[in-house]
């Protein structure tokens, strides 16, 4: 049985990086991992859901939803949560294929 690198197959099933397919895939991914770190730092910090939402502001479904991707959360309410949960917060912003000129 052949294997193939990982990055291969989402080439092949889900379009090269930069495709609107790909970049929705990656996206997904993204959201879905936040949630899931969310959860577990909730979790670690014996927290319900309805307690976090009520340090954040929003309800107990809110944070449902962010914690199992079922929702475009605002970027400020993410934050939010994160700081509910005092935790540390780093972004890495790059961006790709643009010139910037500043004259």
């Amino acid at each position: 049985m052949k294997t193939y690198p990982f990055d291969e197959v989402k080439d092949k099933y889900l379009g090269k990086k930069g495709t609107p397919e790909r970049d929705a895939y990656e996206n997904a991914l993204r959201l879905d991992l936040i949630g899931h770190a969310i959860k577990e730092a909730r979790k670690e910090r014996n927290l319900t859901q309805a307690q976090l939402g009520e340090l954040v502001g929003v309800k107990k479904a809110q944070i449902s939803k962010i914690e199992n991707n079922l929702t475009d959360a605002r970027f400020e309410t993410i934050l939010k949560v994160f700081r509910a949960l005092n935790a540390k917060i780093n972004f890495n912003v790059e961006l790709l294929n643009q010139n910037l000129n500043l004259i």
